[in-house]
């Protein structure tokens, strides 16, 4: 049975927590889908660094299980990706949950938090994460058609709008 999660605001003091999350989430899903040598220079300590000059500012909220971070997300303004202009004011920008954490709620209710449901909004998603597409798809969003490849990972992202 996994542990109780909580939510809350995340603080600089989250930056380990946080990027540990987001590491292990991209390995989790993506080692599949991205070039081996991609985890030569996409390491924990890069990410944590990343996240410390993240969380500096605000708008990250993170679920708790058992007094460690296991899941993340964060949304803002609509970006340009790709060349396609944003079709929504809000984006999710990420939202990743621990694999061990997957079916406890925690997504649900990190999505929940950062975009009420029904807000309009879009997304970018890997084309091929069947999991997480599924799970937006269950909660009003729908491809609209943009496609993007980024080409430094060589990952292909379908953008989804509610």
């Amino acid at each position: 049975m996994l542990a109780p999660f909580t939510l809350r605001a995340a603080t600089p003091d989250d930056a380990a927590g946080c990027a540990l999350v987001h590491h292990t989430s991209w390995v989790e899903t993506y080692s599949g889908l991205l070039r081996a040598d991609h985890w030569d220079t996409d390491t924990l300590e890069r990410r944590t660094l990343l996240w410390q000059r993240w969380l500096a500012g605000d708008g990250v909220v993170v679920a708790e299980a058992g007094g460690r971070v296991v899941g993340i997300a964060s949304d803002g303004s609509g970006r340009t990706v790709g060349g396609h202009e944003p079709v929504r004011e809000r984006e999710l920008y990420l939202l990743y949950v621990l694999q061990a954490h997957h079916g406890s709620g925690a997504g649900q209710a990190l999505l929940d938090a950062v975009l009420p449901p029904y807000a309009t909004a879009q997304l970018w998603v890997a084309e091929h994460n069947p999991r997480a597409r599924r799970f937006y798809e269950r909660n009003g969003f729908v491809p609209d058609g943009a496609r993007c490849v980024d080409e430094q990972l060589g990952l292909a992202e379908v953008r989804h709008v509610r």
